[in-house]
């Protein structure tokens, strides 16, 4: 079975859930596919304070709100996830797991990005309850506290810098005797007070009891020795991966596999294709950032398909 779309929206987080709201006002009959994670990272963190007009709300209710409202105004929402694309034919065609077809005018990638974690049992425990991807989203509730961050890109320099204006102390794990962030970043990392760097050492296990983490245990890479560090929280800034492989060779990407877009405008390489939120934003990765990446993406798909020919 085949259905067709205006505009086919991939992802249902805040940049996906906007467009689809925005589209839908435009005329458009989007259709949005909810894909792995209905809701996106969103649905799995506790209290967010940064998002205009709530002082706090729980992730998870505020993208059921997102999808009620994107319901309200006439979205369809599907439960599928998409195997394949073709962008090399109009319309583009997307095939889902359940067999179905969908061919669109005009498509919009929202699929996000996903944080690297370490891989650990106890990380996957105290996950949004002491474990943290995201500094910038949690560092509020650590004030006064001592916390570490894992990593030595200048994503982990960032993350321990801005964990400064909370904690009162912040560790800095890094596996290597020298890090990978630029010397400016690095300078300002190892000038700061508040900051200790651990070097030659990998997170072994996150301790803790109940829901409430109380320390690391650290392994020398050289001894093989293992000690504990007593913290309050732990950031994992080792990366974060982007939901792009759908549309490799198909699609402009960088070096780290972000999709490729034209500076101040979400349109892709391909005429027609537009992306929003983490899946072309590396910088940022905040859930209003992404919200209004996912306005400015059915805008231009409104204009998009308001220049086609008529017979198109």
């Amino acid at each position: 079975m085949t259905k067709h779309t205006k505009t086919l929206i991939l992802g249902s987080g805040p940049a996906g859930y906007t467009a689809a709201v925005y589209a839908a006002r435009a005329g458009l009959e989007p259709l949005l596919i909810e894909g792995p994670q209905p809701g996106g990272q969103l649905t799995i963190t506790t209290d967010v304070e940064n998002w205009p007009g709530d002082i706090a709300v729980m992730g998870p209710d505020l993208m059921a709100r997102m999808a009620a409202q994107a319901r309200h105004v006439g979205v369809e929402v599907v439960a599928d996830l998409i195997e394949t694309v073709d962008l090399g034919q109009r319309p583009f065609v997307a095939v889902g797991d359940t067999g179905e077809r969908y061919t669109a005018d005009s498509l919009i990638i929202a699929t996000g990005a996903s944080a690297r974690w370490l891989g650990l049992d106890s990380e996957t425990r105290y996950r949004g309850a002491g474990v943290s991807a995201c500094a910038t989203c949690d560092g509020f509730f650590y004030r006064g506290k001592v916390v570490g961050v894992v990593g030595g890109g200048n994503t982990a320099v960032e993350e321990a810098l801005f964990l400064t204006n909370f904690a009162e102390k912040v560790y800095l794990f890094h596996r290597r005797d020298a890090l990978r962030a630029d010397r400016t970043n690095q300078g300002r990392l190892l000038a700061h007070p508040k900051i200790e760097v651990v070097w030659n050492v990998e997170v072994q296990e996150i301790l803790g009891e109940g829901r409430t983490v109380s320390a690391v245990a650290l392994r020398d890479v050289a001894s093989g020795a293992v000690r504990q560090v007593a913290l309050e929280g732990l950031f994992v800034a080792i990366g974060h991966d982007p939901a792009t492989q759908l549309f490799k060779g198909q699609l402009a990407m960088d070096e780290d596999g972000y999709l490729s877009v034209t500076p101040g405008s979400t349109a892709t390489s391909q005429p027609g294709v537009f992306a929003a939120g983490d899946v072309q934003d590396k910088h940022f990765r905040q859930a209003i950032t992404s919200a209004g990446m996912g306005c400015m993406a059915a805008l231009e798909a409104e204009r998009f398909l308001a220049a086609q020919p008529a017979s198109a």
